[in-house]
């Protein structure tokens, strides 16, 4: 874990993580208005709400039912303290409305596809 003297409330870094399906629908949105005639833009996709580093590893702790080997060390240089999205042209522009912003359901469904991954690796499944 990169950083615990940020000036943060629990001293990590906040990022605005966002659900893979979330992503991928607004990329979904982004090619139809492009095919429709719209110009090209750029456009945040998140939910405006950010998530501290010790927040997610708490997440992956609990939902995992295993404890983590967490190994805090020094910030990395350049990282800021919180980035958070304004995905407000997104949601205007192409209609963007993400349907995962819940963290809980984000870290549970990632470690479901870790899951599946490390199954299929182990079951021999190509």
């Amino acid at each position: 874990m990169f950083g615990t003297d940020y000036p943060t409330p629990d001293g990590t870094c906040i990022r605005d993580y966002i659900h893979v399906k979330d992503l991928a629908v607004a990329h979904r949105l982004a090619l139809t208005f492009l095919r429709q005639g719209g110009q090209s833009l750029i456009a945040n996709c998140g939910y405006s709400r950010g998530y501290s580093v010790l927040e997610i590893l708490d997440a992956v702790q609990r939902l995992n039912g295993m404890k983590l080997d967490i190994r805090p060390t020094g910030r990395r240089a350049g990282d800021p303290a919180a980035i958070v999205a304004d995905s407000t042209l997104a949601r205007t522009t192409l209609g963007w409305v993400p349907q995962f912003n819940n963290l809980d359901m984000i870290v549970s469904s990632a470690l479901n596809w870790e899951r599946s991954l490390n199954a299929a690796i182990s079951g021999g499944i190509s």
